[in-house]
């Protein structure tokens, strides 16, 4: 059999055909957005709390505030469209004024955000209203505590004798299993050693692998998500509020409430909504990350690799369609790939433990494990280096794509497509 596609590829898109003896397209179903996001955002925060009193019962008139929220590279969540209603209810129902009012930019090790970017994540009318500030994870800090597995907790003064409201968007995320709730304490405002030593956990204490107990999806016995979640208990912030967007980075459900709870009831949502079942794993897998943004470098777009490698069988033919226009993204991405020929990668990222260290760790492992052709925009040099096919003319792909008699899964939107064995 064959099918057509027109796969996304930065901001066109490439025409293929699949041919193989069974073709299983796979995409999440999520429902329809929500139409009148400021009534759903007030039944959120009231009505419908999970596992807290309403926001109202929460915050007083008096009190010292600290909303914390993402930076840019968390854009496609629009939580622009989220923090000028969190500042009303404050204002308008809580009496909260502005001016003790601050929006906490959880950038963790990432850049500062420019004032420019502030009305960008913020919206316009917060950044006139009310004080925005970066964190600063080599700045001012205080400890709060230290985990039970040794992570020294230092956090952002502005979350330490403030009433702190969480605003993230859970997703799924290949090491601490989902990403936002917790995670806007940490990494979002804690200390670079603290982070540091929290993402060592995704190393295999064991052996020169990823840890097996963290991956997409899991938060049980996970070490990472366990430890961020500690951290966070002690930060104890009086409420959360976590979006769920789809593909297009319209928002489907505000779970809010109790910051660990209502992040949790978002967790089993982000399940249903991007998770597929599937009976097993394919011989080969075609995944595209969905064009830009999404595809816009490497750092990003492994989602969507890291997605497709949980339906190929070791060993399968796994072809990933990603412009990656910015290449690998940090500045520090590719130098890993120093560390491969004299195979010291593993050593030398639990020495110096970075975010994009880890990510560079996970494409390897991929490429270990599968046969990886990689369309893009990027160095070859730089993915021959991981052990990656590389190919940057379409037409050198189409030859892959017949798979003959085999099974195969196509994934034209990998990047909100998690595959999950039943």
């Amino acid at each position: 059999m064959e099918k057509q596609f027109d796969f996304a590829y930065g901001n066109t898109t490439v025409p293929m055909t699949v041919k193989a003896g069974r073709i299983d397209v796979i995409e999440s179903v999520t429902p329809a957005p929500i139409d009148d996001l400021k009534e759903s955002f007030r039944r959120a925060v009231e009505e419908d709390v999970i596992g807290s009193a309403p926001l109202k019962d929460v915050i007083s008139a008096g009190d010292q505030v600290t909303v914390v929220i993402s930076d840019i590279t968390r854009a496609y969540m629009h939580q622009e469209r989220i923090c000028p209603l969190i500042l009303d209810y404050l204002h308008d129902v809580c009496g909260v004024p502005d001016q003790n009012i601050v929006y906490l930019v959880a950038v963790g090790t990432h850049r500062a955000q420019t004032e420019e970017e502030f009305a960008r994540i913020a919206s316009t009318c917060v950044a006139q209203r009310v004080c925005i500030v970066n964190h600063d994870c080599d700045g001012e800090l205080v400890r709060v505590g230290v985990t039970s597995r040794g992570t020294e907790v230092d956090v952002n003064p502005l979350v330490v004798g403030r009433k702190v409201i969480l605003l993230g968007g859970t997703v799924h995320h290949f090491f601490a299993g989902y990403g936002g709730g917790r995670k806007s304490i940490l990494p979002g405002v804690a200390g670079r050693a603290t982070i540091m030593q929290n993402h060592a956990h995704a190393l295999d204490p064991m052996a020169a692998q990823p840890n097996p107990l963290c991956g997409l999806g899991v938060t049980h016995l996970n070490p990472v998500h366990e430890d961020m979640a500690e951290a966070a208990a002690m930060v104890n912030p009086v409420f959360g509020i976590n979006m769920i967007a789809d593909g297009q980075g319209r928002h489907l459900a505000l779970p809010s409430g109790h910051w660990l709870k209502a992040w949790q009831e978002s967790c089993a949502l982000v399940d249903a909504f991007n998770g597929v079942d599937i009976p097993q794993r394919a011989d080969a897998v075609v995944v595209c990350a969905g064009g830009y943004p999404k595809d816009i470098n490497l750092y990003q777009s492994c989602k969507s690799l890291i997605n497709g490698c949980q339906a190929v069988k070791p060993g399968g033919r796994l072809v990933f369609i990603s412009e990656c226009r910015e290449g690998g993204g940090p500045a520090e991405f590719f130098g890993w790939s120093q560390y491969l020929p004299d195979n010291t990668l593993d050593s030398a990222l639990r020495a110096n433990f970075t975010v994009a260290g880890y990510i560079f760790y996970e494409c390897v492992a991929i490429a270990d494990s599968a046969e990886v052709h990689v369309l893009s925009a990027l160095n070859p040099a730089d993915l021959t280096a991981m052990h990656m096919h590389p190919h940057s003319d379409p037409a050198e792909i189409a030859s892959l794509l017949d798979f003959g008699d085999q099974h195969v899964i196509v994934m034209p939107r990998g990047a909100n497509t998690v595959p999950m064995i039943k």
